[in-house]
């Protein structure tokens, strides 16, 4: 039985070409083969000898060839461009050339088994072409596109919509999910939310991290240990389970490495976002196994959104749009709550006089207003530091049996800027600092403590383990039995401090009486004074209100035991019908805990008891070639049927089995024709079951475009069922040997139950959406007494904010989760390749594209179906990427163009679409004393474009979700394989 892998793999670099030929069959070839990178030689001679040749990106770095021009047999040929470079091929099937380094005392003629190649989309190693489609993103793929991270390459793609499990969409407060804790980075496949895309490491589950655990995090990989990336654009709960609904994204790490390799990248935008990264990897092979170690480190400093104008003070009336400054500011003003229009109105604004404060009713103006942004000072990038560990080690013992373990670990921690303390608060005539421009015992005063005590400080962190052992044992007659145990982690941190303890703030403004239990004397120390303009409290005063707090722990866990059997079941007139067969047992567990010191005399803490479930699983797969090279006929070159099927027993809700059913057909040599349709689930997380109830208040815009405070209800929901999906895509491609590729790819995803929080999908429109009316109580606690001992009975859930009087609230929206109606999406990818060679220059244009042709959602069962696609908060109809790379001998230079579709905002302004440019310049010098040297620049958003502008009711003038606040990004990268 054969076996591949990769030796020594940062990256698959693999030229599939005509596999029914023998791979170096003695027939002479013509060859033009210029001088150049070994790499750039052996694609062009997979291209001229029709050949299919496997090679890592690392074993050839730096490595250089003499070219070759003439006739020679194909295994001649490679003899010769290899000649120098200590690298040897072999031949272990027909159709299969590996290249391998040859180790010292080896002779070039040795013969190395392959190891199974990781194919995402399929249970079975030996797969042909698959019925669904998959981008891949191998280790040059992702070195090109210059980031940083495997997080920021996945957040660009056009098939991918970053609106939500982002840190900039978190900061910016546009995420629906609002779950980001840890500013940690998910996958959004179609826009249908990071928990409906299947993140795995080798393909095995992450846990899932943030306050509610639905989404795994990708930025927590050390990028200079994976391989490739593979995104599977389909959905595939048949395969790998729950949560695989608009896709999988398998993350391979490298399976072997033989040396060291050290990176450092340095990057910077204007204002601040400078991020630095330094890996470095070591490993080493021997004969029956391999081992290797990478550590990964990375800063990231904060960006302020007073660094961009469009962002700065919440003020966008010279962008176009509308103030969105609120009357809580430093100074205040004196508010009174107007009954009609249901929010509070100024009456008066304090303008300290020349001491800092206001001391008589003549530093009042009438009928003004202090105007100042809720979000002013707040960071919209976090300042991130990371720690990054991955090993891993294999071992084979006889010709057998293979044993392997891996273990990884990241450590992540954030400091932000937050959204200052501000609120409504009461000052009677017992505060010595009252004034009063009327002659009132008392003022309701907006006031902001941004002033007195700056931003809130957000720091936390998250850890995340993860831990693989197993083996695979290999059969007679071409069968395998692998199995394995696997265990991932992630604990979290949120803390948010220097925040204003309401209790502690009333005993200071002399509200009320002294507490005993504390220090604090109001009449010794000073009484707080919100007639200042934020300078006018003691260290005294501010030190003891601000001394309020909150914290959140939460922890994720996923365990598995695993078991496939796979191999050729019968032999068909067109090969070997391929059958695999599994089960799994799955536990997944999540526990959280909340401290809050914000409203009481004391800490008050909040465990949850730890949830779990448990999952068992049998699943099986075949493939049965019906037409192939033996009993090929015009019209049919070849053809394959795939079916898979997955069963689950959930100890929580019951069971679910969902099939795949899949067929390729091959009209001519070089065009592949797939359809693939199939079933997808997912289960309620956790958290989304058993989250306790919260309430917090906000203020919402109505219809008329007032402001009125509404009290929003969160928490689980027990009856929640699970959502279904029905998926189907259908494509081409097309792929003549070094010409031009193509590749088309239509889907259509149906689902069904969906589980969400429909005020989420137009959170600042639900008082004026009726699709969400149902979800909508108006109060008048003012006039109503009933109303008013609505709101009261949420006073003591978590969050419940003291600032607001009860009768200024005017809706209780309910945001649980809940089963809702329907979503549909159908679109067209697109992409495609052609290179071309001017003599000792090769060019490669390329262009990928994603169109969104129908995204219609229905928040309830009732209500109408809605077109959302090119709305705000969902995916634009088109993104692309196209753009063209040449190299030449030690240099190369890439130009790329990124275009995000025009859409629209709630009230129906355009937003315009953005077109930006990247480029990247590369030198991988050939001389003896720079071997195995890579230098990169790149340059993202070259011209510096502005993101379009959009009117958000946030203050922020921009979308996180489609619009990039850096700007230009410059990226210096050193690569050095030693």
């Amino acid at each position: 039985m054969s076996r591949f892998s990769l030796l020594s793999g940062s990256a698959l670099a693999a030229c599939v070409l005509a596999v029914s030929t023998t791979a170096c069959a003695q027939t002479a070839r013509e060859f033009d083969i210029p001088p150049g990178s070994l790499r750039d030689g052996l694609n062009l001679f997979a291209t001229q000898s029709d050949q299919q040749i496997l090679f890592s990106g690392d074993l050839v770095a730096g490595l250089r060839t003499e070219g070759l021009r003439g006739r020679f047999a194909p295994s001649a040929a490679l003899d010769r461009l290899l000649a120098g470079s200590g690298l040897a091929w072999s031949e272990t099937r027909p159709g299969v050339i590996f290249l391998r380094r040859v180790g010292a005392g080896e002779v070039a003629e040795t013969v190395t088994q392959l190891d199974e190649v990781v194919v995402t989309g399929t249970l079975l190693k030996s797969s042909g072409d698959l019925a669904s489609p998959v981008i891949t993103l191998d280790r040059d793929a992702l070195d090109r596109r210059g980031f940083a991270t495997v997080a920021e390459a996945l957040t660009d793609l056009p098939q991918n919509y970053a609106g939500s499990a982002t840190p900039v969409v978190q900061l910016a407060g546009s995420d629906r999910g609002g779950s980001n804790s840890v500013y940690a980075t998910g996958v959004n496949l179609r826009g249908l939310g990071p928990a409906s895309t299947l993140v795995l490491v080798n393909g095995r589950r992450l846990a899932g991290t943030g306050f509610r655990g639905e989404f795994g995090d990708v930025s927590a990989l050390p990028s200079a240990a994976v391989e490739r990336v593979d995104v599977l654009l389909d959905g595939a709960s048949a395969l790998y389970g729950a949560d695989a609904v608009a896709g999988v994204v398998n993350v391979i790490m490298r399976r072997s490495f033989e040396g060291q390799e050290s990176r450092v990248r340095v990057a910077a935008a204007e204002g601040g976002a400078e991020d630095v990264m330094a890996s470095h990897l070591a490993g080493r092979t021997w004969s029956s196994g391999a081992g290797y170690l990478s550590y990964e480190y990375q800063t990231t400093h904060a960006l302020s959104s007073r660094d961009r104008p469009y962002t700065a003070d919440g003020d966008l009336r010279p962008f176009g749009g509308t103030d969105h400054r609120g009357l809580f500011s430093s100074p205040g003003n004196i508010l009174a709550f107007d009954p009609a229009a249901g929010a509070f109105v100024a009456r008066y604004a304090i303008r300290p006089n020349a001491t800092g404060t206001a001391q008589t009713p003549a530093d009042f103006v009438a009928g003004s207003a202090n105007l100042q942004s809720s979000m002013l000072g707040a960071d919209l990038v976090p300042a991130l530091e990371r720690h990054s560990v991955y090993g891993r080690l294999r071992q084979s013992f006889g010709d057998r049996f293979e044993a392997a373990a891996d273990l990884r670990y990241s450590r992540r921690t954030h400091e932000v800027a937050g959204v200052a303390n501000s609120g409504v608060f009461t000052v009677t005539q017992a505060n010595p600092h009252f004034v009063s421009p009327t002659g009132a015992a008392s003022h309701t005063i907006g006031y902001s403590f941004l002033g007195d005590l700056g931003p809130t400080r957000q720091e936390g962190r998250s850890e995340s383990v993860g831990a693989t052992i197993g083996g695979s044992y290999a059969f007679d007659a071409g069968w395998s039995l692998d199995g394995y145990l696997a265990f991932a982690q992630e604990r979290g941190l949120a803390g948010v401090y220097n925040r204003v303890n309401s209790r502690l703030l009333n005993e200071a403004l002399g509200t009320i009486a002294d507490d005993p239990t504390t220090s604090f004397r109001a009449s010794v120390d000073g009484y707080a004074n919100l007639f200042g303009d934020g300078g006018a409290n003691s260290r005294a005063v501010l030190d003891f209100i601000s001394s309020g707090y909150s914290e959140a722990r939460d922890r994720s866990r996923a365990s598995s035991v695993n078991l496939l059997a796979q191999g050729p079941l019968l032999t068909l007139p067109a090969g070997d019908l391929q059958f695999a067969i599994g089960a799994q047992v799955r536990r997944e567990t999540f526990d959280t805990e909340v401290t809050a010191f914000l409203s009481t005399a004391a800490p008050r803490f909040s465990p949850s008891p730890q949830r779990e479930r448990s999952i068992s699983a049998v699943f099986a797969e075949a493939r049965i070639p019906l037409i192939g090279p033996d009993n090929a006929r015009p019209g049919i070159r070849g053809l394959e049927v795939s079916l898979a099927g997955r069963y689950e027993e959930y100890d929580d809700f019951g069971s679910t089995a969902n099939p795949k059913i899949g067929v390729v057909w091959s009209p001519v040599d070089d065009l592949g024709v797939r359809v693939s349709w199939g079933t997808s689930f997912r289960a309620a997380s956790l958290p989304q079951i058993h989250d306790a109830a919260g309430a917090f208040g906000t203020f919402l815009k109505r219809a008329d475009g007032s402001d009125a405070l509404a009290l929003f209800l969160v928490g689980g929901n027990a009856d929640l069922t699970p959502e279904t999906a029905e998926t189907l895509a259908l494509g081409f491609d097309y792929r003549p040997r070094g010409r031009l590729n193509l590749s088309l790819n239509y889907f259509d995803t149906r689902f069904t139950d969906r589980i969400a929080q429909p005020v989420a999908e137009n959170l600042l429109g639900v008082l004026s959406d009726a699709a969400l009316a149902p979800f909508v109580t108006v109060v008048n606690p003012g006039t109503s007494a009933e109303d008013r001992a609505l709101v009261e009975s949420y006073s003591d859930l978590p969050g419940f904010s003291p600032f607001f009087p009860i009768e200024s609230y005017r809706a209780v929206v309910d945001a649980r989760w809940v089963n809702t109606g329907d979503v549909r999406v159908r679109g067209l990818d697109l992409s495609g390749t052609y290179p071309l060679h001017l003599g000792e220059n090769l060019v490669t244009f390329d262009a990928s594209a994603s169109y969104i042709l129908d995204y219609e959602t229905r928040p309830t069962p009732a209500a109408a179906v809605q077109q959302v696609a090119g709305l705000i908060g969902y995916p634009v109809r088109l993104r692309a990427r196209a753009g063209a790379e040449w190299s030449r001998g030690a240099f190369g230079l890439g130009l790329h163009a990124n275009h995000v579709d025009d859409y629209e905002d709630r009230v129906g302004n355009r937003i315009a679409s953005w077109t930006t440019v990247d480029g990247q310049v590369s030198w991988t010098p050939s001389s003896a004393r720079l071997d195995g040297l890579r230098l990169s620049l790149t340059i993202q958003n070259l011209f510096d474009e502005d993101p379009p502008f959009y009117d958000a009711p946030t203050g922020y003038g921009f979308d996180p979700g489609q619009g990039g606040l850096l700007g230009r990004v410059v990226a210096l990268q050193l690569t050095r394989r030693w």
